[in-house]
């Protein structure tokens, strides 16, 4: 049941001039603030706005009226509406502003290739396309496909999170189950086994990496070296001098 009358300020335009009741309660009724009321009543707001009758449009009744006029601290009540209108429904592919258009072929891209478990029907409820641009866009024969990349229709604004969300979900009910064999999961060995004599043992009697030897240095041949260079450093100064 709405809580807000029909017209909220053209209601308390009405009720400030054919009623008695305080700003306060007419304000509490049309869901305003009592000093808009106040504006309303002083000529200073609202001006130019036809008062629509409450009775006349079936949201208030005289007697209740009347029992508010009698009690400064009652609060009126809307009147349920006997008539229901039923929820429009959007039927066929959602609209799709001229200005987005142009990335919805993106959209459908991304859709491939990150869901591909999506069906056709479902790519068409978000993005608000067509079966054939689809097929077209899975085959690569679409008009602009060497151009396409593949965006994120959320991002795009074509649809919503939570659109996607379920879309997904939905389809991923409607995959068959997997085989066992592919949930094989690569664990860590329990304490037992890998603290069990059995495998300190095997640790233990693996062979150390070879590492590599350093090289024996000669202390005589390292002298002699240094002694030859000496003594041909010294021919080379003795001919200079001559």
């Amino acid at each position: 049941m709405a809580t807000t009358p029909l017209m909220p300020k053209a209601t308390a335009v009405w009720l400030v001039d054919n009623t008695s009741l305080s700003f306060e309660q007419i304000a509490d009724f049309c869901k305003l603030h009592p000093l808009e009321v106040k504006a309303i009543a002083d000529g200073e707001a609202a001006q130019g706005i036809k008062g629509l009758d409450p009775v006349m449009t079936g949201q208030l009744t005289r007697d209740e009226i009347e029992k508010a006029q009698g009690d400064v601290a009652y609060r009126l009540k809307l009147q349920e509406t006997k008539t229901r209108v039923p929820e429009s429904k959007r039927k066929g592919p959602r609209y799709t502003p001229v200005s987005r258009r142009q990335d919805r072929p993106n959209a459908i891209l991304w859709l491939v290739r990150n869901h591909p478990e999506l069906k056709d029907a479902q790519i068409m409820r978000m993005v608000g396309t067509t079966k054939p641009t689809i097929l077209a866009i899975r085959e690569r024969t679409h008009w602009n496909s060497n151009n396409l990349t593949p965006m994120d229709p959320v991002t795009l604004g074509l649809c919503s999170q939570i659109e996607l969300d379920m879309e997904v979900e939905k389809a991923s009910k409607n995959l068959p189950p997997r085989p066992e064999s592919e949930y094989v999961e690569e664990t860590l060995l329990p304490v037992d086994e890998t603290t069990s004599e059995d495998a300190m043992a095997a640790a233990f009697a693996r062979p150390a990496p070879s590492q590599p030897k350093d090289e024996e240095i000669d202390a005589d041949a390292v002298f002699a070296k240094l002694n030859s260079l000496k003594g041909k450093k010294s021919d080379e100064d003795d001919e200079d001098e001559d």
